[in-house]
């Protein structure tokens, strides 16, 4: 569990670097719940919470409807497993002679002309065997699956690495040391969210002409509108783990419409609030007032900065804090 706690230090998944697969759920099973401390190895606790909701939503098939990629198992540094050399199969007893059957009687020839002849006659002849039919190839559906999730991951990507130092940008202006905001691109799936927040997170290559991320220092909860759900995700950084509860802060913004909390973490937290037409929750509706109610959780621990010339309940950083 420490060589897997390590791994996932600088690693998301087990199987892949972009998603879910299933070498993620069969490690996940053999890890059983309560077996690990949670604050010896965090990276291990985020990764197996992470994993047990995307199994329970996911099993077998995801948000695109692809099935669930193999996956390949991870260099954790220790010895492969010895494989067992395979069972000799017994060889196969042999089967006793057939009896002999007696041979049929021969019948008297029919004449020339009669039914029975004439039906002798068609059931000798050669029957034309049927033409094969071909069935269609198939096509190509899951390269195409493939090709499209790639190409929205590169897109989900760039929006989070641009966020990222747009945070950067207002956090350095304004003093913030917490932010809260939104995104379009993961369109409220959870798996692409964490893959944004990631984007925001990542440090400046130097000699890069765009720069990239760069908010990783910055505490935030970022939001995603689907059609099916709001999702959530809550971030604080170690240095300020001291200052914020990630899991409370969430907490706090899921209550106003009974959201549910999906994985925990020391940094990083994970829920959402399901649309609801019956009770007029709709994620696209909804987003700025749980925006607001995150900052004002903030504002209630003087982790807000305050601006006494305008309006408080206005502070809310949505999409037109940050035109595309």
């Amino acid at each position: 569990m420490d060589a897997l706690n390590a791994y996932l230090a600088n690693n998301s998944y087990l199987g892949s670097d972009i998603g879910i697969t299933l070498e993620d759920y069969k490690r996940f099973d053999e890890i059983k719940e309560g077996s690990f401390d949670a604050a010896v190895l965090p990276n291990l606790n985020r990764w197996y919470n992470h994993v047990s909701a995307l199994k329970s939503k996911y099993p077998k098939f995801d948000h695109l409807g692809n099935a669930i990629s193999k996956g390949t198992s991870p260099d954790l540094g220790g010895a492969p497993k010895k494989e067992t050399a395979p069972k000799k199969e017994n060889a196969p007893k042999k089967d006793n002679a057939p009896k002999k059957e007696n041979a049929p009687k021969e019948e008297a020839a029919p004449k020339k002309g009669s039914p029975k002849a004439s039906a002798k006659k068609a059931a000798k002849a050669p029957k034309e065997a049927a033409p094969k039919v071909e069935a269609a190839p198939p096509a190509d559906d899951a390269a195409a699956a493939k090709k499209a999730k790639e190409a929205k991951l590169k897109k989900v990507i760039k929006e989070g690495g641009k966020r990222g130092v747009e945070i950067e940008g207002s956090a350095d202006m304004g003093g913030l040391q917490f932010f809260s905001t939104s995104v379009d691109e993961p369109e409220g799936d959870d798996e692409l969210l964490l893959a944004s927040l990631k984007a925001m997170n990542e440090q400046a290559i130097p000699g890069d002409e765009e720069r990239k991320g760069c908010s990783g220092h910055v505490g935030k909860t970022i939001f995603s509108a689907g059609t099916e759900q709001l999702a959530i995700i809550a971030y604080v950084p170690e240095s300020k783990q001291g200052e914020l509860s990630c899991e409370e802060w969430l907490k706090n913004t899921l209550s106003i419409f009974q959201g549910e909390i999906l994985t925990t973490g020391k940094d990083i937290c994970t829920g959402r609030v399901k649309a609801d037409g019956d009770k007029g929750i709709f994620p696209l509706k909804i987003r700025e007032a749980m925006i607001l109610e995150a900052n004002n959780y903030l504002r209630k621990r003087g982790l807000f900065p305050e601006d006494n010339d305008s309006d408080e309940d206005e502070m809310v950083f949505g999409d037109d804090d940050f035109p595309s």
